[in-house]
């Protein structure tokens, strides 16, 4: 066993202090915005693999087995790191059935681990600028791309209960032949042979909201249950 270092040990609680800062300044921008994985989820991910990469790097000195030290590999840990954290990101994406938001959730968790194995490695520059780079993707970037997709275009959000999940396709094909992007969908069951969609529609100029509405509750299966507009 070997001494206690309280140098090393001050500098260690630093990394993980560090981590967990970073950590929560990105889930922040997933809080304000109301997204499952938050403030809390982001710097538990950034604190618990900079705990993990610590331990991988200075755990194990020392430790010998039978007079002989072990060969001490302190990437293996971090390798199971980048692999665990899929599972936590797949929930992120699965708590909207069919909906695809949750992949940008999904990659800022598997982004902060990365920075939380930076920290817990000492690597400051490299966590901090990781940060401000996921913080810009995650507040600005958005933003800049929601103004790309304004301009002529309007958004409506449609509840429907459908009696079938093939009327799903039937809507999708109606809005690709009418060239309206499908902005998002949500979906879950709300009974036997019943499930309601939240669908997220952007309009281009040439299209008529009445239009495109009136079309989707004449296929069969349909119901429109809500109506609602607005931007991004």
């Amino acid at each position: 066993m070997p001494p206690f270092d309280f140098v090393l040990q001050a500098d260690l609680a630093v990394r993980m202090l560090i981590a967990a800062i970073l950590g929560a300044a990105i889930g922040l921008e997933r809080e304000i915005h109301e997204h499952p994985a938050g403030m809390r989820t982001h710097l538990l991910v950034s604190l618990g693999t900079a705990i993990f990469t610590v331990l991988s790097i200075y755990g194990f000195e020392g430790i010998t087995a039978n007079g002989v030290a072990p060969t001490v590999d302190p990437t293996r840990i971090a390798a199971q790191v980048v692999s665990g954290i899929g599972f936590l990101g797949a929930g992120a994406i699965l708590k909207y059935g069919t909906s695809i938001r949750g992949l940008t959730t999904a990659a800022s968790l598997w982004t902060t681990a990365a920075i939380g194995m930076a920290a817990g490695a000492g690597e400051w520059l490299i966590a901090g600028v990781g940060t401000f780079i996921t913080v810009f993707s995650l507040w600005p970037l958005n933003a800049l791309v929601a103004r790309i997709h304004r301009p002529g275009a309007q958004l409506i959000r449609l509840r429907l209960e459908v009696g079938r999940l093939e009327a799903l396709g039937d809507v999708s094909r109606l809005l690709a032949d009418r060239r309206v992007e499908m902005a998002g969908i949500n979906s879950q069951r709300i009974g036997k042979g019943r499930y309601e969609v939240e669908l997220t529609v952007r309009l281009p100029p040439s299209a008529r909201s009445q239009d495109v509405i009136g079309a989707i509750t004449k296929i069969p299966d349909v119901e429109l249950m809500e109506t609602t507009t607005g931007g991004d």
